[in-house]
């Protein structure tokens, strides 16, 4: 499959990027890509908020929003997969062309402005395959011309949670505009407060575990604004943070690489010191309890590792598919194994934790 995509790659690549994803959904959607041999490790199994999942590396939101195949990219590999973002009313998003490819930098600039079919047909297609194996996470976010974006957080989580594994709460996207105020100050608690008292009621209601929620935010969090998150994540007891979104800043790419000048949040390797380091920041500020899942450049082995390193429990990724195709995710599952044994891991939580130092005073790398 690894030849396969070598081969077809260039001929997705002389397409726009945002049509050559779709192809990749259809063909998902219609069983033309493979099951692949999925390599089963105990070592990396791990709980994470209750959760026990059959390894740690997931998919990040934005590559299947509506919900349309999340079983097809389980079946890829992924110990979790998690769709959106998804807000109540359908929205077309920004104007096209909305993503562009920088293959010199192995990074994604996107500007899509959370297009997708909102919350009645995405809820009606994880309705469908709820009683299915896996765990599928759902990221929740508001309509652009929202009067009032904390109610339609809200709505995201009376709507999913039935059928979720997880919620997320996505405020860190940088295409909607005001959206990243959420952040930080009045605003955030009573988001927090809001959407933990939802959870919390509809659990008493049903009498069933309370779904985890966890909190998506940006890479360009100055040092307070990592501590005020810290302390209110702490305060409204939300489950973990998702660290990190894409990137307003344009970290380590030379003048000559096509398209870094495009208007959006890039993702991908050139992301990686910037989120990682933003990653060790929230570890050091939470200390070990909380969870935090690690987003950002994620690619390899080594990568995902490296992220562990850093403070996080789970690692996700999107944009290294577009580079590394789809046998990617059983190939750095292989490669966590092999790492493993070479140097007499007995389960992956054991290197969580043992670079936060390191990777803090080495710094955001801007």
């Amino acid at each position: 499959m690894t030849s396969l995509y070598g081969l077809t790659r260039p001929l997705l690549f002389r397409l726009d990027a945002e049509k050559a994803h779709g192809l990749s959904i259809a063909a998902l959607r219609n069983g033309v890509i493979p099951r692949v041999d999925i390599p089963v490790d105990a070592r990396l199994r791990v709980k994470v908020a209750g959760i026990p999942f059959p390894n740690p590396l997931g998919l990040a939101a934005g590559y299947d929003k509506n919900g349309e195949v999340p079983d097809a990219m389980l079946r890829l590999g992924f110990g979790f997969v998690e769709v959106g973002t998804v807000t109540p009313l359908p929205q077309a998003g920004n104007e096209k062309p909305r993503i562009f490819r920088l293959p010199k930098a192995g990074g994604v600039i996107n500007r899509l402005g959370f297009n997708n079919d909102g919350h009645a047909d995405t809820f009606e297609r994880l309705q469908a395959r709820s009683r299915k194996a896996g765990i599928v996470g759902v990221n929740i976010g508001a309509n652009k011309d929202s009067p009032d974006r904390i109610k339609d957080y809200v709505d995201g989580i009376n709507r999913f949670e039935p059928v979720a594994g997880y919620l997320t709460v996505n405020i860190s996207s940088p295409n909607t505009p005001g959206l990243r105020l959420l952040q930080t100050g009045e605003d955030l608690d009573r988001l927090l407060d809001s959407v933990v008292a939802a959870r919390n009621g509809l659990a008493a209601l049903t009498a069933r575990p309370r779904t985890p929620v966890f909190l998506k935010v940006a890479p360009d969090l100055q040092r307070e604004d990592i501590a005020e998150i810290a302390r209110a994540a702490a305060r409204h007891a939300i489950d973990g943070l998702i660290v990190s979104n894409t990137t307003l800043s344009r970290p380590g790419l030379a003048t000559t690489v096509e398209h870094r000048n495009e208007a959006g949040g890039l993702s991908g390797r050139p992301l990686w010191q910037r989120s990682t380091y933003v990653l060790a920041a929230f570890r050091r500020a939470l200390g070990p309890d909380m969870a935090l899942i690690g987003v950002g450049g994620v690619d390899s082995a080594k990568s995902a590792i490296a992220k562990i390193e850093a403070g996080a429990d789970l690692v996700q990724l999107y944009t290294g598919l577009v580079y590394g195709g789809p046998r990617l995710p059983t190939k750095i599952l292989k490669g966590m194994s092999h790492f493993m044994d070479l140097n007499g891991i007995g389960h992956i939580n054991e290197v969580r934790d043992r670079c936060v130092e390191e990777v803090l005073a080495a710094g955001p790398g801007d």
